[in-house]
């Protein structure tokens, strides 16, 4: 695990560091704070390699490491997982001065966060996302969380980590799938805040699928700035944070309703085009612009291979999961959408007319075939 000297840091206000880079991997231990000796290292079973080589750089420091593996993808996120952690931590003698590691995508980061702010009522964790997802989205911000039955993420705390180590090397390792799927919060970045995010997609939106492709670095860079510098001016989501879940309120009702078969990634993209399609119609992305810029949702999407649609047979459950949504106040849907390009702002109450209309433009008839959900 060498570290290349091409190493980006991008400081989360005064809290934390966010290391983006070659072998960044092997600096976990650096982040960890002092006095620490235990560590919890979270992770699922498919990174055999990548866990054993963690856990050596932790147990060569001096420190205690307890291997923690959990299930892949959604299926992490549960309080009976939450609790074998807690169990664990229990056994282990795990003190306020002791660590969590969370390595893995973004299931894993969020539910690592969880055990972290949970237990002793907060220990200090060093997030090590794998997938494209996790290092763009989930790991950053301090946002943790668990499904439960009614809903994803309703569980939750805000708990900002000590450090996330964002190794790029690791993006060679992922299904071209999962990288595509976290093209999605880059995507919904570029359209919430940097728009050169887009240019670079639509430039060459093969090369946008590609490890090992230097622009998908800088696109990685871009999408962690936009995150770090909302969250560092709103921490618990109380105003501006709230356009980081541009595309959330549909995109999490898919996932729900699919009971997590859909990857996040893609739920969201059909999210995103969906409510571009609900502020063209309230009057929020009017005339010609509008419409311009709601296409651009689905030809930038669609050609990194994201999907634009949903199956056209949900509505009752859609909208039930919808008005389960977090950003939700009483009997009131809100949305993240936009006025232009760039220009986020919030739709509050809007008709179950127009609701339905925009499903109605992102519907296709239902088929037997849809994506599935991967790590992460």
């Amino acid at each position: 695990m060498n570290v290349a000297p091409e190493v980006t840091t991008i400081a989360v206000g005064g809290d934390y560091d966010v290391i983006i880079g070659s072998g960044v991997i092997a600096r976990v231990a650096e982040h960890l704070p002092d006095g620490v000796e235990r560590v919890l290292l979270v992770h699922p079973p498919t990174l055999p390699e990548l866990t054993a080589g963690v856990a050596d750089l932790l147990s060569a420091r001096g420190l205690t490491v307890h291997l923690a593996p959990v299930p892949d993808a959604e299926a992490a996120k549960t309080a009976a997982v939450a609790a074998g952690l807690w169990a664990v931590l229990g056994q282990g003698g795990f003190t306020r001065t002791d660590a969590v590691v969370g390595l893995g995508g973004g299931s894993v980061t969020d539910l690592a966060g969880f055990v972290a702010a949970s237990w002793l009522r907060g220990v200090p964790v060093v997030q090590v996302p794998t997938t494209l997802l996790g290092m763009v989205d989930a790991a950053v911000g301090g946002k943790t969380g668990i499904n439960t039955a009614e809903g994803k993420n309703l569980v939750g705390a805000f708990h900002p980590p000590a450090a996330v180590l964002c190794d790029v090397d690791v993006l060679s390792t992922l299904p071209e799938a999962d990288l595509v799927a976290g093209l999605s919060e880059i995507v919904k970045c570029g359209f919430i805040d940097d728009p050169v995010i887009l240019d670079l997609v639509e430039a060459d939106p093969a090369a946008a699928r590609r490890a090992d492709n230097p622009a998908l670095r800088e696109m990685v860079e871009r999408a962690v700035r936009v995150k770090a510098h909302v969250v560092a001016a709103d921490l618990r989501e109380s105003s501006l944070r709230e356009i980081l879940n541009y595309g959330h309120t549909f995109g999490h009702a898919i996932e729900q309703v699919e009971h997590y078969t859909w990857r996040h990634g893609e739920a969201v993209s059909v999210g995103m085009v969906y409510v571009a399609e609900l502020a063209r119609l309230t009057g929020h992305l009017p005339g010609d612009a509008g419409a311009a810029l709601v296409a651009r949702h689905r030809s930038v999407l669609a050609a990194v291979g994201l999907p634009t649609s949903y199956r056209d047979d949900r509505w009752p459950y859609l909208l039930t999961a919808m008005r389960r949504d977090k950003k939700s106040r009483g009997s009131r849907l809100r949305f993240v959408v936009l006025d232009g390009l760039a220009q986020p702002s919030r739709l509050e109450g809007p008709s179950e007319i127009d609701l339905r209309a925009a499903y109605d433009l992102v519907s296709l008839p239902a088929t037997p075939d849809a994506p599935n959900e991967g790590e992460g």
